[in-house]
Parts: structure tokens; sequence; C-alpha cells
């Protein structure tokens, strides 16, 4: 999909790290560049202490999962 506005008209601020173009419409999340034509459903985002949680949960489940060094040793060198 091809925009054809080059965002002259400026962009509104209506979140921060969000901004939105005053011509078109597209949204452009500053944070890390990404744009989003106009329409497409809005990008959710967990509160930091859930995320911070999910990432220790994940990590602890992965410090106490069994060690299966079988796993490693079954691809075959041809």
């Amino acid at each position: 999909m091809r925009i054809g506005c080059n965002h002259s008209e400026g962009w509104e601020h209506p979140a921060p790290g969000e901004s939105r173009c005053k011509a078109c419409g597209v949204t452009r999340f500053a944070d890390y560049g990404a744009v989003r034509p106009p329409g497409l459903p809005s990008a959710l985002t967990p509160k930091p202490r859930d995320a911070r949680r999910a990432d220790r949960a994940a990590a602890a489940w992965i410090a106490n999962m069994p060690r299966r060094t079988v796993w490693w040793g079954l691809t075959a060198a041809a």
C-alpha cells in the first residue's frame, strides 16, 4: 500500500508517542517509527507492570525447565 501524502500539513499529537498527519490521517508511533494507515485497529500494549511480570515469568520458566540434552544431539550431519 502506498500513501500519496508527504505529510506537509504537519502532525497532531493525540497521545504520548503517537503522531497523526493532519492531511491524510496516518498514525506514526514515534517511539519506533511505525506508520499505520487510518482504519486499522489500535495497537494494544501491556502496562509496564504487566510486561515486567510476564518477562519475569518467562525467565523463571526457562531457568527452571529440565535440561534436555537429548534435544541437542538429534540433528544428523550429512
